[in-house]
């Protein structure tokens, strides 16, 4: 399983578990649900997770790091402000709400499951060998940080 760590660059899971929430909500029809406003939850879902995202970013571009995550190793500063107080993984969340919003807007129960497996993948395959790569690279500064902010939310 090693194989897959760090390979799929997150956005390419996001888009493809986005994508597969389509079909799936239309195949399971038996699984949509009532969800009045469902395009308002959906839009401000959108609007945060596309926030948090983006502030992600720009704390990396700030502090002139990569934002490559096939390449963490490549990472020049440890960044621990804006978003990164509050979360360690604020790209990635991002993702999650934007992917919340899809089943939202879909009204689906078997879509919204996508979002859980988005977040184990991500955990499994993407942070955890982003962690064991900063740990190397910052040693106890980033021990510091993680017993402080936690991975997810």
């Amino acid at each position: 399983m090693r194989r897959l760590e760090l390979k799929v660059p997150p956005v390419v899971v996001f888009l493809f578990l986005g994508a597969v929430m389509w079909p799936v909500s239309k195949n399971v029809p038996s699984a949509t649900f009532e969800l009045p406003g469902s395009w308002i939850i959906a839009l401000a879902l959108a609007l945060a997770g596309f926030g948090i995202a983006a502030s992600g970013v720009m704390a990396f571009r700030r502090h002139e790091t990569t934002v490559n995550p096939t390449k963490p190793e490549e990472a020049s500063s440890m960044v621990a402000v804006g978003a990164y107080r509050y979360t360690r993984n604020p790209m990635y969340l991002g993702l999650a709400i934007g992917l919340t919003a899809w089943a939202s807007f879909l009204s689906n129960a078997v879509a919204l499951l996508m979002v859980p497996a988005f977040v184990l993948y991500m955990t499994r395959f993407q942070i955890k060998p982003e962690e064991r790569a900063l740990q190397t690279k910052f040693g106890s500064d980033y021990d510091t940080y993680k017993t402080a902010v936690r991975r997810w939310l």
